[in-house]
C-alpha cells in the first residue's frame, strides 16, 4: 500500500484541479447570466431578495442578471490569475466565497422539503442551492491555500 501512496502526485494538483474547476463553473454560470431564460430565472429568487431586489426596478431583469454575471466572471478571472499570483487568487477565492454564502443564504425561509414528503425529501430549491455548500467548501479551499502562501512569502522577505 505504501508503494501506492508514495507514487501519488503532489497536492498542488489537487489545488491546480480545485482552482480550474472552479474557473470553469464561475465562467459557465456567469456566461449564462447574460441570457435571457437565465436573466430570468434569478429574477424569481433575486426580486425578493434584500440584496438584489432594489437593482430591479433600477436597471431590469437582464441588468441586474449582468451585473451579476459580471461579478461571477471576475472571480472566475482573479482565481485564474491565482494560478500566477496568490494576491489575485485571494481575492477570487474571496469573491467566490461572498458569492455561496450569499446563494445559500437564498435557503432562509425558502420551501426546502418536496410538498407532501418532507425531510430529507428535497424540493428543487433545495437541490439547486445545495450543491453551493461544496463550491463555498472549494473557494475556501482555494482562498486558505492562497492566503497561506502570500504569508509565508512575507514570513520569508527579508525586512528592508
Amino acid at each position: 500500500m505504501l508503494k501506492i501512496l508514495d507514487k501519488l502526485p503532489p497536492q498542488a494538483w489537487g489545488f491546480a484541479a480545485l482552482r480550474w474547476t472552479m474557473v470553469f463553473i464561475f465562467a459557465m454560470f456567469g456566461i449564462a447570466k447574460f441570457a435571457a431564460y437565465e436573466a430570468e430565472g434569478v429574477a424569481q429568487i433575486g426580486m425578493v431578495y434584500p440584496l438584489f431586489a432594489w437593482m430591479y426596478p433600477l436597471i431590469g431583469v437582464q441588468g441586474t442578471s449582468n451585473v451579476i454575471g459580471t461579478i461571477e466572471l471576475a472571480a472566475g478571472a482573479m482565481i485564474a490569475l491565482g494560478a500566477w499570483s496568490h494576491r489575485a487568487g485571494f481575492v477570487g477565492a474571496l469573491m467566490g466565497i461572498c458569492t455561496f454564502l450569499i446563494t445559500l443564504s437564498f435557503t432562509l425561509g425558502a420551501p426546502l422539503w418536496e410538498e407532501g414528503y418532507g425531510f430529507p425529501f428535497m424540493g428543487s430549491f433545495a437541490q439547486f442551492l445545495f450543491k453551493d455548500a461544496v463550491l463555498l467548501a472549494a473557494c475556501l479551499t482555494l482562498a486558505l491555500h492562497a492566503g497561506h502562501s502570500l504569508r509565508a512569502r512575507a514570513m520569508a522577505a527579508p525586512i528592508a
